[in-house]
């Protein structure tokens, strides 16, 4: 890559900040010059802020009134790379380019200078007395090391006060040390022995490394069943990045994943990679943000937000579960990480690898027409055999009030516990109950800042809003009719299905796994591996239990409610629930034990549940492509989503009506425009949402009409407009 250009002392230069401006900033270069990309503090009205340096200035400015760059950062320059990816992510996604590069930079102090901070290490010393707020800290440093960590973020990540680190520091158990902020992370070594592979497994891996090798971008889709072992052949094509000297990143979909692939990653290549995700803290944050560009930290592993970090020379993307619905980010910058991990390689010839048991139509339908390369694992790993399916049909089964369990699906837990097997209760609700009642005059417990029914929390004893997460108290009386003791929950949440299934068996041990029931996510990760080792006969879980989780003693998938997903209107409902069972049917019997999933609905003869039934995949996804080719949705056509919101809802539609009418720039290009309407949540946070829906042909240059049907309106008061370009989701 040639040598970014230099901008003399003195000489004007256009610096891109993070504030919400609609131009880049003229500047003078400091003192001493600087180059493009360069990260700079300048002065911005009475403040201090931080940019980039764009390029030329734009020369509209009095060069005599211009102030100076107040200092260039000590970090790697933001490579060339990297602003084509910001501009063209900008440009698809209709992002203000400075919210762009907030996204990049969002990692604290990086204008602060290199300097020591205090540091814990283990030690040799004993404490005297070991309690479990000591064992703790301990399992900590052992598990992370102390020289990323000052004492008060340790004492955080174990959960107790100062003064238990500083016990073990007086102890000899610790020691404290000055150290560097910013340490390199420890080398990898990509020729460790991995796994053997099977023949199957050895060709894709070989398949994979050729394109690592050749220096081109490329995309192939990694297919394989569940415990067919696809970690272990992208692990292979890590390896081979990292001997060409090149930089990796692998996303996940969950935070809970990384504690067991950080120990896998540790065994293949010695030591641990680099993490990006919120569970990180601010400090360490900041070391992985600067290591990355100084091509001092070798792999990263991490969520979305982790395309955004400053690589200095990226060869390869894994999107591992490349089709679950946590990769599209919808508050504040709107956007895909698969899709924007492939504009990313193709920005620095890299390859991607998306991996999943069960794709996203999309990425289905680009391999199917040759865009993508796809690489097959039909069989699992080892002595382990998919899981068998079948049906309960609910409209034969009898229960009693209340109650969700099946006969059938009980008479089957019970075997397992007889066996000394784990049991899996799946049901995507958070909670105790969606809806709280009032059985005196019919009311439902609504939030008051949102248009949504408030959800039962027993373990919490509180009812919780899942749009704004605001909280109020189970009431004693109908906050309606002002009768006492009439309020009663209805339908079954994660936490009520828990227990029944204590009511039904009293001497299982019984795990709840849920996001909201666990206060950090090294507290849900710590639960997931004490299951994986057998702390637990009976498992509930919502969807995160269905991303990539290996237990090995789990024989049986119980899915209590198969149809939830598919009510309502939206275009995606059959093919995500079709992903859903089947990655959550796939957790049972990853072992030598053979593995049985046992979907309750009342709807077995549905299309969607005889497919997932059938393990018939490929026609599956025909059919449903070929629904979505005749009515001209994504992937063959394309759509956009047009969020408007404010205080007062006549406001909102009357916006919504003048973009109505001034839609003459979507019109000649051929795209229809649907609404204003209310969205089917219409009010969140105080806030009146109304939504517009844009529908075109797959070839039309949308985002360019959209900007400039929507340039002349300006917001005024609280009136905000958002766009989602290619949307998951209609609410």
């Amino acid at each position: 890559m040639d040598e970014p250009e230099f901008f003399q002392q003195g000489e004007r230069l256009g610096v891109l900040t993070t504030q919400p401006l609609d131009r880049v900033l003229d500047y003078r270069a400091p003192e001493g010059g600087c180059f493009r990309g360069a990260f700079v503090e300048v002065p911005l009205g009475p403040r201090k802020v931080l940019g980039v340096v764009w390029g030329h200035g734009a020369g509209d400015f009095d060069s005599s009134k211009l102030r100076a760059v107040i200092r260039v950062l000590d970090v790697a320059p933001m490579r060339d790379e990297m602003r084509a990816f910001l501009t063209k992510a900008a440009d698809y996604t209709l992002t203000p380019l400075p919210a762009m590069l907030r996204l990049a930079t969002r990692a604290p102090g990086l204008s602060d200078p290199p300097s020591m901070r205090k540091v814990l290490r283990p030690s040799d010393g004993v404490p005297d007395r070991m309690t479990d707020a000591r064992q703790r800290v301990l399992a900590v440093t052992e598990e992370f090391g102390g020289l990323s960590f000052t004492p008060k973020e340790l004492a955080d990540l174990a959960g107790v006060t100062p003064s238990v680190v500083k016990g073990l520091v007086k102890q000899g158990a610790l020691r404290e040390e000055d150290a560097p902020r910013d340490l390199p992370f420890p080398p990898l070594n990509p020729d460790l022995p991995g796994k053997a592979l099977t023949v199957d497994q050895a060709a894709a891996a070989s398949a994979l490394n050729a394109g690592v090798v050749s220096g081109r971008y490329g995309t192939t889709l990694l297919k394989g069943v569940t415990g067919s072992g696809k970690t272990e052949v992208y692990l292979e094509a890590v390896a081979s990045a990292l001997r060409q000297g090149r930089q990796a990143l692998v996303l996940l979909p969950e935070i809970a994943l990384t504690a067991e692939f950080l120990k896998r990653v540790k065994a293949r290549f010695g030591a641990t990679p680099a993490e990006w995700h919120s569970g990180v803290t601010m400090t360490e944050r900041r070391r992985v943000w600067k290591m990355i560009g100084q091509g001092k930290a070798q792999l990263v592993i991490g969520a979305r937000s982790a395309l955004f970090l400053p690589y200095r020379d990226l060869g390869l993307i894994i999107v591992d579960e490349e089709h679950d619905t946590s990769y599209k980010q919808d508050d504040g910058v709107s956007y895909n990480a698969r899709d924007m991990a492939v504009l990313r390689a193709a920005m620095c010839s890299a390859q991607v690898v998306l991996a999943s048991a069960t794709p996203s139509l999309e990425t289905w339908a680009n391999a199917d027409s040759g865009k993508y390369k796809r690489l097959d694992l039909t069989a699992r790993f080892g002595t382990s055999v998919l899981p068998e399916m079948r049906a309960i049909d609910m409209r034969d089964e009898e229960l009693l009030p209340s109650t969700w369990i099946s006969p059938t699906l009980k008479q089957a837990m019970k075997l397992r516990l007889e066996r000394g097997e784990q049991s899996l209760l799946f049901l995507n609700r958070r909670g105790f109950a969606p809806l709280t009642i009032c059985r005196a005059c019919g009311a439902q417990v609504a939030c008051d800042n949102c248009d949504a029914r408030m959800v039962e929390h027993r373990f919490m004893k509180r009812l919780m809003c899942h749009q704004c997460g605001e909280t109020k108290p189970i009431p004693d009386a109908c906050p309606s009719c002002k009768v006492e003791g009439k309020m009663a929950p209805v339908g079954p949440g994660i936490e009520r299905l828990g227990e029944e299934a204590a009511a039904l068996f009293p001497e299982a041990r019984i795990a709840v796994l849920s996001s909201d029931l666990f206060g950090s996510a090294r507290a849900l990760k710590q639960r997931i591996e004490e299951i994986a080792a057998g702390e637990a006969d009976i498992i509930l879980g919502t969807q995160l239990v269905a991303k990539g989780h290996n237990f090995p003693l789990l024989t049986l998938v119980g899915v209590i409610d198969a149809d939830l997903g598919l009510q309502g209107s939206d275009l995606r409902a059959g093919e995500r629930t079709f992903q859903l069972m089947r990655q959550v049917s796939g957790r049972a019997g990853r072992a030598e034990r053979p593995g049985e999933a046992l979907l309750q609905s009342f709807q077995p003869d549905h299309p969607v549940i005889r497919a997932i039934l059938s393990g018939d995949e490929e026609e599956y996804w025909r059919t449903e492509a070929e629904q979505r080719r005749i009515a001209g949705v994504p992937p063959y056509g394309r759509m956009a989503g047009i969020i408007l919101s404010g205080t007062d809802l006549a406001q909102v539609f009357d916006l919504g009506n003048a973009l109505a009418r001034a839609a003459a720039p979507l019109q000649q290009v051929g795209a229809m425009l649907y609404g204003p309407a209310p969205a089917p949540i219409a009010r969140v946070r105080g806030r009146h949402r109304v939504r517009m829906l844009i529908k075109a042909e797959k070839t039309v240059p949308l985002q360019d009409a959209i900007a400039r049907w929507i340039a002349p309106f300006r917001m005024k008061g609280d009136l905000r407009l958002s766009v989602d370009i290619d949307p998951q989701n209609f609410f």
